[in-house]
């Protein structure tokens, strides 16, 4: 992004939809603009730099844990739905059924979860005053869900114990190169 577009965009989308945002909602006029990588920002910015703030990683990844717990479930879900009472097997309904715009609406679907189960309790993880209420959605705990996720599997007669689902959800413990993605 060139600074002159990212100028133009905190001035005149970013600015004025927060602006409209607090007085609507008769909230104090402060804002939080979070951002990654970019070259230049306007003078008037305060920037802070996320480096210096390493708690901030740690709600980076609950949000991201929490979206794979749900996305997880949510997939197994509905692979149970398709499957359960019908000759269609797991693997036919993966190979034949499931497609990109289904994908598109579970995380559609577990996105809209995230954000009214997590994403308010994890920004009261920053400091007092960060989330409009806080408490107010406090997320599931997090071995239910692993519990959920493991004997949804195991109805699908899939052999998944609650390990398999954390290794799951960890996922990869670096970031996948180009070379990687490409295998």
């Amino acid at each position: 992004m060139t600074h002159i577009l990212f100028v133009q965009w905190v001035n005149l989308v970013f600015g004025p939809a927060v602006k409209w945002y607090l007085l609507e909602k008769n909230l104090p006029f402060k804002a939080l603009l979070v951002v990654d990588n970019v070259p230049a920002h306007p003078p008037y910015l305060k920037e802070v730099l996320l480096e210096e703030f390493t708690f901030i990683k740690p709600i980076d990844q609950q949000v991201i844990s929490s979206f794979k717990k749900l996305y997880t479930r949510e997939l197994f879900s509905c692979c149970f739905e398709m499957t359960d009472g019908t000759s269609l097997t797991l693997h036919e309904y993966w190979r034949d059924h499931f497609d990109i715009v289904r994908c598109m609406l579970i995380i559609n679907a577990v996105w809209d979860e995230v954000s009214q189960r997590n994403l308010n309790s994890i920004w009261c993880n920053l400091g007092p005053g960060c989330a409009v209420t806080p408490g107010a959605f406090a997320p599931a705990p997090e071995s239910a869900m692993v519990q959920e996720i493991a004997s949804l599997g195991r109805t699908m007669g899939l052999l998944v114990t609650k390990e398999d689902v954390s290794k799951l959800v960890e996922g990869q413990k670096h970031e996948l190169n180009t070379q990687d993605l490409l295998l």
